[in-house]
């Protein structure tokens, strides 16, 4: 069945701290046990496990937002220190050892085995075409222990919502630096001062704030126009568009109870990172 929009992005709302413990301590210090060299070698290595050991160009298309050459610094480095079959299996002991920690006595309680249900059966549900990411991961056997299993859905939920953002910026002919640009705007930051894109060279960053300003979406300042905060504002709505399918699964009341669940862990995770 359909739901509310609201209700969709609340959803994303509370995936996302969960999905995201992967890039916790925790999970990279697994990672350097492996030989990684720094975060972002695990990063890319658990990540991008699920496409296997496809190129750089490939992971770069994939995963859309990073500067020319980011990824190829690490792939296919990273494949000659680990498989994706070990990778993806070092993230998931990792992720589920980091979010049990984050959550305390949530871990074990009763209800957590059907919160992991329920956003199982919403993760495994959605359609792959176009999702390339997402498709990766629905070929992973699912967890059967309740914490990786939550883990586990949570990041299917992210990263189907993630291709539908990508295909969004595409159809809106905003590249990956310019989403994040857009990104540091909405949150009241200049481009320059967001952590993603800081450490870009000046003079490519301004280049891509320049070419955002030469289409109206930036003003003479730095800041938002209202044409870009609008075309923001529509990526979002759109994303959310393609992110319900997902969701379809579940009754209405289902998904309030999955909702109602998912709050107490997501602000658990969040209380620890703040």
């Amino acid at each position: 069945m359909s739901h509310a929009q609201a209700k969709v992005h609340r959803m994303f709302e509370l995936v996302e701290p969960i999905a995201t413990v992967t890039f916790s301590e925790v999970p990279n210090e697994a990672f350097l046990a492996l030989g990684m060299r720094n975060y972002w070698d695990g990063y890319f290595a658990g990540r991008a496990a699920p496409l296997g050991q496809v190129s750089a160009e490939v992971v770069h298309a994939v995963f859309y937002n990073f500067a020319d050459g980011e990824v190829a610094r690490h792939v296919p480095w990273v494949w000659g220190k680990t498989t994706p079959e070990e990778a993806i299996a070092v993230r998931e002991r990792g992720s589920a050892a980091a979010l049990r920690q984050m959550i305390g006595e949530l871990a074990d309680s009763p209800g957590l085995v059907r919160v992991a249900d329920l956003a199982t059966r919403a993760a495994v549900s959605a359609p792959i075409e176009g999702r390339a990411l997402y498709a990766g991961l629905r070929a992973l056997v699912v967890p059967e222990e309740p914490v990786a299993r939550l883990w586990h859905a949570a990041t299917l939920l992210r990263e189907h919502r993630g291709d539908g953002h990508n295909a969004t910026l595409v159809a809106h002919g905003i590249g990956g630096t310019e989403a994040h640009v857009l990104f540091a705007l909405s949150q009241g930051m200049r481009a320059a001062e967001f952590g993603r894109i800081h450490h870009l060279p000046k003079a490519k960053l301004a280049t891509v704030v320049d070419g955002l300003r030469g289409r109206g979406f930036v003003d003479v300042d730095g800041g938002f126009t209202d044409a870009g905060r609008k075309v923001k504002n529509r990526i979002e709505a759109v994303t959310d568009e393609l992110a319900a399918p997902a969701y379809d699964v579940l009754t209405a009341g289902e998904l309030d109870e999955l909702i109602t669940a998912l709050e107490p862990i997501a602000a658990a995770v969040e209380a620890v990172n703040d």
